[in-house]
């Protein structure tokens, strides 16, 4: 068992959970920036940046996500080798769109036809972190804008009667007292991230499911230096406790969070999370 558990290919079963750690480690705070924005933009004064992030944050929100995984990667995919091919290949003159094939020159390839493969791996990796980054990124910005508008106007109205500009209640006011009404939903949102993981396996990535799947089964190529029987079933229990360590890891970092964030907070919120502890 030692042997088999220690082959190439389930090295690469181990690899790829620092894969999903790592994919947790990005998206996440791209995710709160892309929300951020989405939030700021669709409280803004400015009518179209207005429209633009209350369009973002409804789109997103309206379609399933597995749809949205589906047509992101393909989408931003052939948006970058669009651009590429009009630069690298001005003279091209035949079109690009031909039926069903997407056609653009060599040069403008991504990642080109005579890259390693860790370029081909590194690219599929960072759209399937853009790809999270955009999905949860909107659910962001519903959480973000939901606790802007729970910030006591009052308090703003104060800090305009002292003489603050717009930019200084946003960043002072505004901002700090925000996340105290924010964390709860962002919380939920990062256990629904940390169970979408598994939906790299639908980007190309070889995942720890791809592994699983592939390691426990009993008629797939991976399986051929020590042959066994369908043990998938103990994989995915692997899984299981893998997935489960990881949230309750998360509950534990983002109570202590909480902890912080509403110490000193003047805010029914945070009076509140005072009392509970």
């Amino acid at each position: 068992m030692a042997c088999y558990l220690t082959t190439g290919k389930h090295m690469a079963l181990y690899w790829s959970v620092g894969t999903v750690l790592l994919l947790l480690a990005i998206t996440a705070p791209v995710s709160l920036a892309f929300g951020f924005g989405g939030a700021a933009a669709a409280r803004s004064s400015v009518a179209p940046l207005r429209w633009f992030g209350k369009t973002y944050i409804a789109l997103v929100r309206g379609v399933p996500d597995i749809a949205y995984f589906l047509f992101f990667v393909i989408a931003l995919d052939q948006a970058f080798e669009y651009v590429r091919h009009k630069v690298k290949c001005p003279d091209w003159d035949q079109p690009i769109r031909q039926g069903n094939d997407f056609v653009v020159c060599a040069a403008a390839k991504l990642p080109l036809g005579n890259a390693p493969q860790w370029m081909h791996e590194t690219y599929g990796f960072f759209l399937a972190v853009l790809t999270f980054a955009l999905v949860f990124g909107a659910f962001a910005a519903n959480v973000l804008y939901g606790a802007m508008r729970a910030v006591p106007r009052a308090q703003m109205e104060t800090a305009e009667a002292y003489g603050l500009t717009r930019r200084q209640c946003f960043w002072r006011i505004l901002v700090p007292q925000m996340w105290v009404f924010a964390l709860p939903g962002l919380s939920n949102l990062w256990m629904v991230l940390v169970k979408a993981t598994p939906l790299l396996f639908l980007l190309g990535v070889e995942d720890i499911v791809y592994w699983a799947r592939e390691l426990g089964g009993a008629k797939t190529p991976r399986f051929t230096d020590y042959p066994h029987g369908d043990w998938r079933m103990w994989y995915f229990l692997a899984l299981l406790v893998f997935y489960l360590f990881l949230t309750w890891v998360s509950e534990r970092v983002l109570a202590r969070v909480m902890a912080r964030l509403t110490h000193g907070q003047a805010t029914v919120a945070g009076e509140a999370a005072r009392k509970a502890a």
